[in-house]
C-alpha cells in the first residue's frame, strides 16, 4: 500500500470551453494552458494545474491524487496491474488510472514539475475585541474574484460505502478523520484524510457519501482568507451565476464555505480556515446531523447531493 500526499486536480468534460474559462476565472481560478480541446486551470500555489476540462459532453471525468514519489507510483502499478503512461498538461509527469467499484475514474501522479508561484494577496490587519493590529491604516478591500490556492478535496456520491471505503484504503493509504454513523451498525459514509504521519494534513482530502447512487458530489478549492471569500462570493452573486449553499462554517472539517454551480450544474466548493490533522489524532464517529449542520450560516439545502 502507498500513502498518496494530496489530491492532485478533478477532471470535467463540457461543450464550451468558452464558458467554462470564464466561470472559473470568475471562481478564482487562472488559465495554464487551452488548446482546441482542453483547458487547464492553475491556483495560486505551484502545481501546474487544478482543473480540467475537455470538450465533449458535460459530464465529471474524474480525480487525481499526488503519490509521494515516482517509487511509490511504480509500486501502486506493480499492486494493481496498471501501466504508467505520460501525464498530460503543463508540468508533464507519469501517471496510472485505475477505476473505483464504481468506474470513476482514479489517477495517480507523480514527477511533475512545478511552476512558478503567483503572489498571494497581502493581507490587511484586522482589529477585533483581542488584538488591535491595525492603527493609521484603513481597511479597504479591492473587489474582485477570489483567489485560489489550491484544491483541497472531492466528495464522491457511491453505491456501497463499505466497498468504496476499502478501495481507497487499500490502494491509496487514506485515514478515516470522521465517520457518519446512522446507527451502531450502519455507517452513511466518512470524511478521509491523507496519512502524512505527523506532518498535518487537511481534516479530509476525500469524502465518500453512501447514497446508493454513485455521482460526482462537489470538489472544493482553498482561497486565502474569509475576506477574499466573501469578495469572490459579491462577484459571482454579481454574474448570476447559480450559488448552492453558504456563507457558513462546517462543523466537520471546520471550514467557512460557498457553494457554486458551474454553467452545466457541477458544485464547485470555495472554502478557508480548515482544520489540519496529524495521524496521531486518529478517527472519531459523528452523526447525520454534524455532516448537516453548520456552526453558523444557512443549514444544508435538500439539493446539496
Amino acid at each position: 500500500m502507498i500513502k498518496v500526499d494530496d489530491i492532485a486536480f478533478v477532471r470535467f468534460t463540457a461543450p464550451d470551453l468558452d464558458a467554462m474559462e470564464a466561470f472559473l476565472a470568475d471562481f478564482g481560478l487562472v488559465r495554464a494552458h487551452r488548446d482546441a480541446e482542453t483547458l487547464y486551470m492553475r491556483g495560486l500555489d505551484g502545481d501546474p494545474f487544478l482543473h480540467v476540462t475537455k470538450k465533449g459532453e458535460p459530464g465529471f471525468a474524474g480525480v487525481a491524487f499526488k503519490a509521494r514519489s515516482l517509487g511509490d507510483l511504480e509500486k501502486l502499478a506493480a499492486e494493481t496491474n496498471a501501466e504508467i503512461a505520460p501525464l498530460d498538461g503543463p508540468g508533464g509527469g507519469k501517471m496510472l488510472s485505475l477505476k473505483d467499484p464504481d468506474g470513476f475514474n482514479v489517477e495517480v501522479v507523480a514527477d511533475r514539475k512545478l511552476v512558478e508561484t503567483l503572489d498571494v494577496p497581502a493581507t490587511i490587519p484586522s482589529n477585533d475585541a483581542r488584538r488591535k493590529a491595525r492603527k493609521n491604516e484603513r481597511k479597504r478591500l479591492q473587489p474582485g474574484a477570489a483567489h485560489v490556492k489550491r484544491i483541497g478535496h472531492c466528495v464522491l456520491n457511491v453505491s456501497n460505502f463499505r466497498a468504496s471505503e476499502a478501495w481507497y484504503k487499500e490502494r491509496l493509504g487514506f485515514i478515516t478523520s470522521d465517520e457518519i454513523k446512522m446507527s451502531p451498525e450502519f455507517a452513511l459514509g466518512a470524511f478521509m484524510r491523507c496519512d502524512r504521519g505527523e506532518e498535518p494534513a487537511d481534516h479530509h482530502t476525500l469524502f465518500l457519501a453512501g447514497t446508493g447512487a454513485p455521482k460526482f458530489n462537489h470538489a472544493a478549492f482553498e482561497v486565502v482568507d474569509f475576506d477574499d471569500l466573501m469578495s469572490g462570493h459579491d462577484l459571482l452573486k454579481s454574474k448570476s451565476y447559480a450559488h448552492q449553499w453558504g456563507v457558513g462554517r462546517h462543523i466537520l472539517g471546520s471550514q467557512i464555505f460557498d457553494y457554486w454551480r458551474d454553467p452545466w450544474g457541477h458544485v464547485l466548493e470555495h472554502w478557508t480556515d480548515g482544520d489540519l490533522m496529524t495521524a496521531s489524532w486518529g478517527s472519531r464517529e459523528a452523526t447525520l446531523q454534524d455532516l448537516a449542520g453548520v456552526q453558523w450560516g444557512m443549514p444544508m439545502p435538500p439539493n446539496m447531493g
